[in-house]
């Protein structure tokens, strides 16, 4: 589908649209499903994670509160590695390795690309807590059905990474109410511990609020 069709299909339904918003985020689910797609005809397990994760889980939620993001982030497992890369160069995809992180390039720009991380692996030695294991959700966005991840395993990789923008999605997801007290009370003690020394905001325990 083409882009102006998409936005005829949205008037149609007397849906407010935001031109920006709406066409970054056609062109990134654009991207999500040319690599989406055969991974489930290929039945490789995979996730959405990242920005994109908390946006599809947001606009579920509560669409006020969506945050735009830039790039595709996907976990995989380490051993379905090859196999992700001979799929994804049948779609297009180039794969590159650079400073420590594996991507899919799509269109030349590594900003761009779908960046794969591992299940049970560290990014970054300062990462508090591995990446959690494939345990995806189905969600739709734009009228697509993908595999995200839980949003409690979503919330210990953005505490565990804690840099700015996960800081941000982290206020998205609690602005959208989707950090509930049963997902408060099964973070580890060393994400209390990040959320309160940063001031993430986040509604966990008393004695980790700012």
């Amino acid at each position: 589908m083409r882009f102006i069709q998409f936005l005829e299909e949205v008037a149609s339904k007397g849906e407010a649209v935001n031109l920006v918003f709406e066409e970054r985020l056609f062109n990134l689910v654009g991207i999500l499903d040319k690599i989406t797609e055969p991974l489930v005809a290929a039945n490789i397990p995979h996730e959405v994670i990242g920005g994109l994760a908390v946006l599809i889980h947001v606009e579920e939620a509560d669409p006020a509160h969506s945050v735009l993001t830039r790039d595709v982030d996907l976990l995989i497992r380490r051993s379905d590695l090859e196999k992700v890369i001979v799929v994804a160069e049948s779609q297009g995809f180039r794969f590159r390795r650079a400073a420590g992180l594996d991507m899919l390039l799509h269109g030349g720009k590594a900003a761009d690309a779908v960046h794969l991380l591992f299940t049970g692996e560290k990014v970054k030695p300062s990462q508090v807590i591995p990446n959690p294991e494939l345990s995806p959700e189905r969600k739709r966005i734009q009228g697509r059905e993908v595999a995200v991840i839980p949003v409690a395993d979503l919330l210990r990789m953005k505490l565990s990474a804690n840099r700015d923008k996960d800081r941000v999605h982290i206020r998205s997801l609690d602005a959208a109410g989707l950090i509930t007290p049963e997902i408060e009370r099964g973070l580890p003690e060393a994400l209390r511990e990040t959320s309160a020394r940063k001031g993430n905001g986040v509604r966990i325990p008393e004695v980790a609020r700012q």
